[in-house]
């Protein structure tokens, strides 16, 4: 499917009746990309996210910087990984500027 254009496949489960919410019963299932990036700052949350880390600034080892706050737990954002930290995060291609689309934290990486 992605190589004939398409972003991915829904997915839905055989026996499932239609429902007009969100539900298991139907998923979406898109590849993405991932890559590594250096965390340069912690900024702020706002709203539900007052007094915690609302996204880090990471810097991509091309030198371009932009934030990851989709993907962070709420236990990641009390205990953020730490400034210089390496982490992946995936991506679903680049925007037209050249920045990761829809990038989103996946995981602190694993220095040893």
């Amino acid at each position: 499917m992605v190589t004939a254009g398409g972003e991915g496949l829904m997915l839905h489960h055989a026996n499932a009746r239609y429902r007009a919410f969100r539900s298991d019963d139907l998923l979406k299932l898109k590849r993405y990309q991932d890559a590594e990036a250096i965390v340069i700052e912690h900024l702020p949350g706002k709203g539900k996210y007052l007094g915690q880390v609302g996204s880090l600034l990471v810097e991509d080892e091309s030198g371009r910087r932009f934030r990851l706050g989709s993907g962070l737990s709420d236990q990641e954002r009390r205990t953020p990984p730490p400034i210089g930290a390496i982490v992946t995060y995936k991506y679903y291609g680049l925007t037209q500027s050249g920045l990761p689309r829809f990038a989103s934290f996946l995981r602190l990486r694993n220095t040893q």
